[in-house]
């Protein structure tokens, strides 16, 4: 769905005049690389010690930052350290449009260039289902490693997470083995499905296939070390089956840890407030 890399990553920006001016609270919008409004909030969270982490949250497809289970995860956060909620491109009040989880890296190195900008030293990034893709793609191609590509230069300090979150994330692309992503993939690919996905779940789609194909998660896990990665998935989650966090982590090798959570099923909307305490109290403990 993009016509060139999603990769590297230039400079962003604050919209002018976009911000609002709430102690300890911030929102505006963010321009991406490749020149998307971005909708993102900042909320400096009870937790205001210096060695306090910066929490990047990163919603599903058809979520953002407005939406309950994403305030939820936020609050949960909030407790440990400041958070920065954005809604991706194509999701609420952000500009563009989604593409599924290509581009979407470009909102993300934004969002966590606009985290650093506020004096945190150490960035978590933590997301879910699409966002969990994102999250991975985004600390290989911002990491030691470079998404598998030693030729492309380092890539700036302040795109760079210290710790990553992948909750519900899909090990490879166009998996179509369970009956919620055969319904994915209809929304996505079919004129009418975008339709839909425009008037009935405020995503707008981009309507152009990915070239080239991205980097595949689970092809670029290998590259976030020595970046910590935690990979949590529910044993009852509907859209990917528990050989997706499997092949993940085995992927990552002995840099990451697996969390396979009893009676969870699909990503944000899933995940119960304890497992979020429990994400978060890791995220201190290994960013710290």
């Amino acid at each position: 769905m993009s016509t060139g890399s999603a990769g590297h990553v230039a400079r962003s920006a604050i919209v002018p005049g976009s911000e609002t001016g709430a102690p300890g609270r911030v929102r505006t919008f963010l321009r991406t690389a490749d020149g998307v409004a971005i909708d993102a909030v900042y909320e400096r969270g009870a937790a205001v010690y210096e060695t306090a982490p910066v929490f990047v949250v990163a919603h599903g497809f058809t979520g953002d930052l407005d939406k309950p289970h994403v305030r939820r995860a936020a609050r949960a956060f909030a407790r440990y350290g400041a958070v920065v909620t954005f809604s991706f491109r194509g999701h609420g009040a952000s500009g563009g449009r989604s593409t599924v989880g290509d581009r979407e890296v470009l909102d993300l190195a934004a969002a966590v260039a606009w985290a650093r900008g506020f004096g945190h030293a150490r960035v978590v990034t933590a997301g879910f289902s699409m966002g969990g893709s994102v999250v991975l793609r985004h600390a290989a191609l911002h990491g030691p490693g470079r998404g598998g590509d030693p030729g492309r230069p380092e890539p700036e300090g302040r795109e760079r997470t210290d710790a990553v979150v992948s909750v519900s994330a899909p090990a490879r692309w166009y998996y179509r083995g369970t009956a919620p992503m055969r319904r994915l993939h209809w929304l996505v690919m079919r004129p009418e499905g975008r339709l839909l996905s425009r008037y009935g779940l405020r995503t707008r789609i981009h309507h152009r296939d990915w070239d080239p194909v991205p980097l595949s998660p689970v092809e670029a896990v290998p590259h976030i070390a020595p970046a910590p990665l935690l990979i949590v998935h529910g044993d009852r989650d509907g859209y990917f089956p528990l050989d997706h966090p499997r092949m993940l982590a085995a992927a990552a090798g002995d840099h990451a840890e697996l969390w396979i959570e009893a009676g969870m099923g699909h990503a944000e909307n899933a995940a119960p407030d304890d497992l979020l305490d429990r994400i978060a109290r890791w995220a201190v403990a290994q960013a710290g």
